[in-house]
């Protein structure tokens, strides 16, 4: 077995534990000092919009032999005031040249100016421009549809789950949206449609690692109630951990063919364009997959023992505790024993962990074949 493969298994059976839930106040604060940081950041900087958002026109020419940056000044200084203007180079060896903030008669213009700096034809340089009405459409359903994603998601967890889980997830997928937003206004880069698509695909990945977390929670505190092992805390994560290195797996996989668009297309052979869905692709996998972990499982363990329930359960446990600490009575030798005395290795039925606890509230009893051995009945006496 490897050694993630050993350690997968160690984690599931119980035999190591990492305590993420029970020290979810540090977790807290380091989402707090990187959202602050993120919002900050916007707040200064704001999103570089696109023409799609902004407005403006996008030149598009033959193969020409100037560079991008002389293409940049040259169209600078065929503009009156203030445009941002970015040229990229194409695979065919022409140039995609953007400028904002500008009309159908001043783009005209600029192609006239362009056409004869780069010494083509005019015909052959194509212009495209986004009026900012267009715009200004496309930013209210990109924000109407994230509205809706968001209500659904809700919903939808509150009837699988239950509302305290629904309001965890939520605060996770904000906590997300949040970081990659910021992250796009401390880098700088284009807001695009394409940034639009990668935030709802990585909203869905941290969704979907969010549920198989609280999918185990659910199975795991099943019966809680019924014990006075656990708190709900404890049980928390020890279904966390049996969900961690998939979880952790999972993202991995669909981080590395996004950090070759990123950082491989985007970065080293020059495709400046990957670069507006592969970024917020990353950034937003990455906090994903850290707010499944270590923000939606401890909130909903916040949520949970507040509830009188929980602080009963809780109160049970210290008091088994302490009364088990003056009788000098080791309470795991003592689960251990009744686990060997139920029915060989089997695990209980629940939640599948924690055999030794009881987790799930529900301990299996002794099959058939073993109730009555050396009995003449089968019954206990």
């Amino acid at each position: 077995m490897s050694r993630l493969g050993n350690l997968s298994h160690r984690l599931h059976r119980g035999e190591l534990s990492l305590d993420v839930v029970g020290k979810r106040r540090v977790w807290y604060g380091v989402s707090i000092v990187i959202t602050i940081i993120a919002v900050v950041g916007l707040a200064i900087n704001g999103l570089n919009k696109g023409i799609d958002f902004s407005g403006g026109a996008v030149f598009t020419t033959p193969k020409v032999s100037v560079s991008t940056t002389q293409a940049e000044n040259d169209t600078k200084d065929l503009l009156s005031g203030p445009h941002d203007v970015i040229a990229q180079k194409l695979g065919t060896g022409g140039m995609r040249i953007q400028v904002s903030g500008i009309d159908n008669d001043t783009a005209m213009s600029v192609r006239g100016g362009l056409a004869k700096d780069l010494g083509v034809a005019p015909d052959s340089i194509s212009p495209q421009v986004v009026g900012p009405s267009w715009g200004q459409q496309v930013s209210q359903k990109a924000e109407l549809g994230l509205v809706i994603f968001m209500i659904l998601v809700v919903i939808y967890l509150a009837i699988a789950f239950e509302w305290r889980m629904a309001v965890a997830a939520l605060i996770a997928l904000i906590h997300d949206l949040t970081i990659t937003v910021g992250v796009y206004a401390l880098v700088g880069f284009e807001v695009t449609p394409g940034t639009v698509i990668g935030l709802l695909t990585i909203l869905g990945y941290s969704l979907y690692d969010t549920v198989v977390v609280f999918d185990g929670l659910k199975e795991t505190t099943k019966g809680i109630t019924n014990q006075t092992r656990y708190t709900y805390t404890e049980l928390a994560n020890r279904s966390l951990n049996m969900t961690l290195v998939r979880s952790i797996n999972t993202s991995v996989v669909a981080l590395l063919p996004v950090a070759a668009l990123l950082f491989i297309g985007g970065g080293l052979l020059g495709a400046g364009m990957l670069n507006d869905i592969a970024l917020a692709l990353f950034v937003g996998l990455t906090a994903g997959a850290y707010s499944s972990i270590f923000i939606a499982t401890p909130l909903v363990a916040s949520f949970k023992e507040a509830t009188p329930e929980m602080k009963a359960l809780a109160k049970r446990v210290r008091t088994k505790r302490a009364k088990a600490e003056r009788e000098g009575v080791d309470l795991d030798a003592q689960d251990t024993e009744r686990e060997q005395a139920e029915d060989g290795d089997d695990e209980p039925a629940g939640a599948g962990a924690g055999s030794a606890s009881g987790i799930g509230g529900q301990r299996r009893q002794p099959s058939s074949r073993n109730r009555g051995r050396g009995r003449a009945s089968g019954k206990r006496r």
